[in-house]
């Protein structure tokens, strides 16, 4: 089998502080979607629900997803629920989590997920659905986490369940509903859109996505505000967009002289924090989206930026379900955001069932939706019809 270049750390993409697990120290195989080696995943890092002495972390292998076709390695986890499987196995929610940081250590089959994310996969456990956790491109393993960049999360997602698959024959059933929150929520359309050409092996039959943001451009797409834009004192995603994904665009281009000095310190540690004390330090530091640029940036290097992490309108297309849940008081994906993608994909014949919140925020709409989007799952999972509320989409209200 062919293989690719053996992947190398190098601690200005956050690479380091990681089990020899998570590294492979040969060739990459040409093959996406192959389980290289699987352990059993620590009792700490269980769920809800979940069969703990069964839960297993992957490595496998994927494809890069800014040239689209280099291999490379990702790690993931997969829980499954208690019980004996139903014949054919279990159904499958293919994960597709939040921001958590752009280093290494962050990789959610590392570290334990947070009280939110283990509520609402502790409730799709509780359904006897099994999860497939991707950890993305360069989290965990080496090589720099394209943050925002929604093709290497979904392709790091659907060779997630290729992995998965293959570790537990018998376990799992090829039936997926890919389910993300905010940076996953981008993630989880992505592999919707790219799950018939990347991998037609993989039966996805819907999504769920809350705190969207997915930018659509090009001719004909509404206009999506910036990542964080309803929250002008949080700069840490841009920021790690620009760490993250910057390097990878532009290898050869360096984007430190162009941070504040009041800035450096988190752009700095992004490296070696997670989400967490980033946003502390940029807190404790005064940090903003109006100060943490110098003045004058190279706006050609921030354009391409913004072009690595948006989907153009001509090459988007989404032929299953897909479920949306916006709270109306969500400032760091505001629901003007996720009103942007549902018009213009509806327009395009995109079979959305959208739902707004009022009252909640970015974290309490993710298990406040859960009351609308497990009857979804369960539609999607056993093949009935959903058509979607395309026709009856209004602009959201403040709450």
């Amino acid at each position: 089998m062919p293989t690719g270049p053996v992947p190398v750390a190098n601690a200005a993409y956050g690479d380091g502080g990681m089990p020899a697990f998570y590294t492979w120290t040969s060739g990459v195989p040409a093959r996406p979607g192959l389980l290289l080696r699987q352990q059993a995943l620590p009792l700490e890092l269980a769920l809800d629900h979940s069969d703990s002495a069964q839960n297993l972390r992957m490595l496998y292998t994927s494809t890069e997803g800014v040239d689209g076709k280099t291999p490379i390695t990702v790690s993931g986890a997969v829980y499954l629920p208690q019980g004996k499987p139903p014949a054919g196995g279990w159904p499958i929610i293919a994960w597709t989590h939040g921001t958590v940081g752009i280093a290494d250590i962050c990789a959610q089959s590392f570290r334990p997920r947070s009280a939110r994310d283990k509520a609402y996969l502790g409730a799709m456990l509780a359904q006897g659905y099994a999860i497939v956790a991707t950890d993305y491109e360069g989290l965990g393993t080496p090589g720099p986490h394209p943050y925002l960049v929604h093709r290497a999360e979904a392709y790091g997602a659907l060779d997630a369940v290729r992995a998965a698959l293959s570790a537990l024959p018998g376990v799992l059933a090829n039936k997926v509903v890919a389910v993300g929150q905010s940076q996953g929520s981008g993630a989880t359309i992505a592999t919707l859109q790219y799950a018939p050409s990347y991998a037609p092996d993989v039966h996805v039959v819907g999504g769920v996505a809350t705190g969207v943001y997915f930018p659509l451009v090009g001719p004909g797409a509404a206009a999506s505000p910036p990542v964080g834009s309803g929250d002008a004192g949080n700069s840490v995603y841009l920021l790690l967009a620009i760490r993250g994904t910057g390097m990878l665009v532009d290898p050869g281009f360096d984007f430190r002289p162009h941070i504040s000095d009041r800035a450096l310190p988190v752009y700095d540690a992004a490296t070696t924090s997670c989400l967490g004390a980033l946003d502390a330090l940029q807190q404790a530091n005064g940090v903003d989206q109006t100060n943490y640029l110098k003045a004058s940036p190279p706006v050609d290097k921030i354009g391409a930026l913004v072009a690595a992490t948006s989907t153009q309108l001509a090459s988007f297309s989404l032929k299953v379900p897909l479920f949306t849940g916006s709270g109306l008081a969500d400032t760091t994906t505001p629901p003007s955001n996720a009103y942007a993608f549902i018009s213009t994909a509806c327009s395009l014949g995109a079979p959305i069932e959208w739902h707004y919140y009022p009252g909640q925020t970015h974290d309490s709409t993710v298990n406040t939706s859960l009351v609308d989007s497990l009857p979804f799952i369960r539609k999607v999972m056993t093949g009935q019809p959903v058509t979607g509320n395309c026709a009856s989409l209004q602009p959201p209200t403040a709450s």
